[in-house]
């Protein structure tokens, strides 16, 4: 198993934008230095707490600072975009990158985002829309044809070439026939997961959800592969969580509960949750009140909190219980203090991983 990082990322509304930005950075910077396996940079426009509406711009400030670290869009929503511009940026930041990139894509889950663009419920179906979007990028990539290219989505015209002058739709991706694509799922036997295991591309499953989710999110992979007459193979599988590794398993639990990790609950995933009637996802128990899915119940059930031993045992069971997967992303939070964050992402990646290694994991 290997260690990366998911960053939304998240901070509360009135951050300085400034030094969030430069911060988040620091971030990535210090995983690379620690050898961590890759990062995912969210997209999101209208949300104060997950405040990059530009992956592909933070993205390449960060290859000038890191050395080995794999950095990805996670993801590129992909109703927020002319396909015909991705496609470029895209290849072109693969190219920055030599490689050292993957391309996350989805369609967008956020609602002021979804209301900016015109999707949601009665208006345009934002899913319809990511998968001829997806198909359209890699067409672009693949095969330019002349002509007119337009869906009740988008619209944009490949150009005949014109040799004389250099005129052409050219520019490719520096990985070949393209960057490693992944897709995140949600819900229950995600229909994206499925994607995922029909196309090949990389799954990744979501931080919120318990073990009973996590289960039927590798089943809908199993069934999209076996349509498309493939083996998936669960060393691709990412699966996110929020991660605290303390000294203690005692001053683990007590930062998670009352420090960032519990105010990012409390100030913005329950209430987000909450409003779009999304709780029973977090839920190990269908028949709880929601009023009980507290940063309390999170941390004893579903995220991995404890000193090193504990979050080796945790991070075992998990892996065990799901059958297998490839990469734990860590999630993103304000690093606040931030000398107890650094150390458990040291602790994390130089005490953990190899107690999980020397298991065989």
């Amino acid at each position: 198993m290997d260690f990366g990082y998911f960053a939304m990322p998240l901070h509360p509304p009135g951050t300085d934008y400034t030094r969030s930005l430069h911060g988040d950075l620091d971030q990535i910077v210090e995983l690379d230095r620690l050898g961590y396996r890759e990062a995912w940079i969210g997209e999101h426009f209208t949300s104060e707490w997950e405040n990059i509406p530009a992956p592909d711009l933070f993205i390449a400030a960060a290859l000038e600072r890191t050395k080995n670290i794999v950095l990805a869009t996670g993801v590129s929503c992909l109703p927020n975009h002319n396909p015909f511009v991705l496609a470029h940026r895209i290849a072109q930041l693969d190219h920055m990158a030599r490689g050292r990139f993957h391309w996350g894509v989805g369609s967008g889950g956020f609602p002021g985002d979804l209301e900016v663009f015109g999707y949601g419920e009665g208006k345009k179906d934002n899913r319809i829309m990511t998968r001829q979007a997806v198909e359209a990028v890699l067409e672009l990539w693949r095969s330019p044809k002349p002509g007119n290219h337009n869906t009740n989505y988008f619209d944009y015209t490949v150009p005949r070439p014109e040799k004389n002058i250099g005129l052409r739709v050219y520019l490719k991706p520096y990985q070949k026939p393209h960057p490693p694509i992944g897709v995140a799922g949600v819900t229950p036997k995600s229909s994206t997961l499925a994607l995922a295991g029909e196309r090949g591309w990389i799954p990744m499953s979501i931080n919120l959800v318990p073990e009973w989710v996590l289960k039927t999110h590798w089943v809908a992979v199993q069934e999209g592969a076996k349509r498309a007459g493939r083996r998936p193979q669960r060393k691709t599988w990412r699966i996110a969580r929020e991660v605290f590794v303390g000294t203690t398993a005692r001053a683990a639990m007590n930062e998670a509960k009352k420090g960032v990790l519990a105010r990012d609950w409390n100030q913005y995933f329950y209430p987000l949750l909450k409003r779009d009637g999304m709780l029973k996802l977090c839920k190990i128990d269908q028949d709880m009140p929601d009023r009980a899915v507290t940063a309390d119940y999170m941390a004893e059930n579903v995220w991995i909190v404890g000193g090193p031993d504990e979050v080796a045992e945790k991070i075992a069971k998990l892996h065990a219980a799901v059958g297998g997967f490839g990469v734990l992303l860590a999630m993103a939070h304000e690093w606040a203090p931030a000398p107890r964050w650094k150390e458990s992402f040291r602790l994390l990646r130089q005490v953990v991983q190899p107690k999980l290694a020397k298991a065989g994991i």
